[in-house]
């Protein structure tokens, strides 16, 4: 990853436009989605362009509906214009994050990173991660594609931030 990725984070994606009067659904990756608005500046850029530039995205407003966000950006006033920020990703810069606690992890610090396992077998880099309720899944893409539980401890063994690793306990042949 370069180094001007990872001065982003991304917490979410602009979704389908909500509404006639310029409202976005809005899709968090935030452990909680309501989260997602305590976080400010938002900053937008489509997704798939990795050379366009992040643009600041003032907030009007946004709440929560159902189990989702909506909100509305300032000069976003009617359906059209919300519909042009469908696809759009939702970042702050890293400095806008608090620190990960001891033992945790933002998810964008994980993806990237080597996947050793116990035996020195390389198993791929981590592609993403899923939550699944029971716990998170790493989707490691080497050789082939590998989900590996993350809990600490009892499968990953260690994280190696500065290395760029990960070392599990994993067998390089099972197929789960």
């Amino acid at each position: 990853m370069a180094d001007e990725d990872r001065d982003w984070v991304v917490l979410g994606h602009v979704g389908a436009p909500y509404g006639v009067k310029g409202w976005v659904k809005i899709h968090a990756d935030t452990e909680a989605p309501e989260a997602i608005l305590e976080y400010s500046p938002w900053y937008l850029r489509r997704e798939g362009d990795r050379q366009g530039e992040w643009r600041e995205a003032e907030l009007e407003e946004g709440r929560t509906h159902g189990k989702g966000v909506v909100a509305k950006f300032a000069g976003c006033d009617d359906r059209d214009a919300a519909a042009r920020l469908r696809g759009h990703l939702i970042a702050v810069r890293r400095e806008q994050l608090p620190p990960a606690g001891e033992g945790e992890y933002y998810w964008a610090d994980l993806v990237g990173l080597r996947v050793v396992n116990t035996a020195g077998e390389e198993l791929g880099v981590i592609d993403h991660l899923m939550a699944t309720g029971a716990n998170d899944v790493l989707v490691v893409k080497g050789d082939r594609e590998r989900l590996i539980p993350f809990v600490m401890g009892h499968v990953v063994k260690s994280v190696d931030l500065d290395g760029g690793v990960m070392r599990v306990d994993w067998d390089a042949d099972y197929l789960a």
